[in-house]
């Protein structure tokens, strides 16, 4: 991770909000962060394709459920409910510079939000990208159709469609044959064997579709997104429709169906000193905050609906519904000084160790 903010900071900057740098001031500025909350819905788009000679499937090759219509539908397969961390320009915080506590081990993220204090180096320093590893698929062309002069002597759909159930049928036969080993001329090895099986299924295939029609399935996605802020209930991107007929789709679409998205936020509160059980007829011992806060998260229950059927509910933290509780003084003296980690996603505390 970058540490370029860990480096004090002589800025030039006037602003009211007392966690900004003032003029000539030096100090270490770091954000809370803010969470965006990001619904991916998953949906599968099916496109089927009329054969050619669809009308002829069930009398030359007795398939009764070929392809008669070419259409497209769409079906909701699920949804993921996810968050992104951004930076929350309205909560900064600033950590001046102190001969009795060293900022210089701070580290901040270069989005300016707060990773740890006193990390070790292994842990401070960002690991060095692994080069990019380009994955190229080739696709082997699919061989020419090899069409029996019956069809190619035809003059009529028919013709043709028996000419090429024929050939469909004369293959068939041609594969029972090696796999019988009653064929005269057959492959010399296994592997040569292999191949002339595969070529045998592949042209049978291609043949058959143009019978029965083609099936095809393609995985798509629809993203919307919400940053909540204050206290009210900030709307997302948009409302969401969804049909079979369309994929997603607007309320003007008669065949569309809305998807349900309830949102409840919980901000964070903290109890009251004052109002907290005492345990003992003592005063308890108030430590000195410590420039340095953390947050404490709120939360969203996220609950996604589509014709009366739940979808995905899910509870995610929200960090700009969280209240910032600083670290005490006592923390940072004596001889060791303490290990922090924060959660950057949250602005919460990962860990401390002394």
């Amino acid at each position: 991770m970058k540490t370029f903010l860990m480096v004090l900071l002589t800025i030039a900057l006037t602003s009211i909000n007392d966690n900004y740098l003032k003029q000539e001031e030096s100090a270490v500025v770091y954000y809370s962060p803010a969470t965006t909350i990001v619904l991916d819905f998953q949906y599968t788009e099916e496109t089927l394709e009329k054969g050619v000679y669809a009308e002829y499937a069930e009398e030359l090759l007795g398939i009764r459920d070929a392809i008669t219509e070419s259409e497209k539908s769409y079906s909701l397969t699920g949804v993921d409910i996810v968050t992104r961390t951004e930076v929350d320009l309205n909560r900064v915080h600033k950590v001046a510079a102190d001969k009795a506590f060293p900022v210089q081990l701070l580290t901040i993220n270069e989005r300016g939000l707060l990773v740890g204090y006193n990390l070790p180096p292994t842990a401070n320093e960002q690991r060095p990208k692994a080069p990019r590893q380009e994955t190229v698929t080739k696709i082997e062309p699919a061989r020419p159709l090899q069409l029996p002069e019956e069809f190619l002597d035809a003059k009529k759909p028919a013709d043709e469609a028996r000419a090429i159930a024929k050939y469909i049928f004369h293959l068939r036969e041609v594969r029972t044959y090696l796999l019988s080993g009653e064929l005269e001329h057959a492959p010399a090895d296994g592997e040569a064997m292999r191949l002339v099986l595969e070529e045998l299924d592949s042209q049978e295939r291609q043949l058959v579709e143009l019978f029965i029609g083609t099936r095809t399935f393609v995985t798509k996605h629809e993203r919307i997104q919400c940053r909540p802020m204050g206290d009210s209930f900030k709307r997302w991107d948009k409302d969401l429709y969804f049909s079979r007929e369309n994929g997603f789709t607007t309320e003007e679409n008669v065949d569309a169906e809305k998807i349900e998205i309830r949102t409840e936020f919980q901000h964070q509160f903290l109890q009251p000193a004052e109002a907290q059980p005492k345990k003992n007829k003592k005063e308890p011992v108030v430590s000195e905050p410590s420039q340095i806060v953390y947050n404490l998260p709120g939360n969203a229950n996220v609950l996604v609906t589509y014709r009366g059927q739940q979808l995905r509910s899910k509870v995610v933290p929200v960090a700009q519904f969280g209240v910032d509780v600083p670290l005490s003084k006592d923390l940072f003296t004596g001889n060791t000084l303490p290990v922090i980690t924060f959660n950057e996603k949250t602005g919460n505390i990962v860990s401390i160790t002394k």
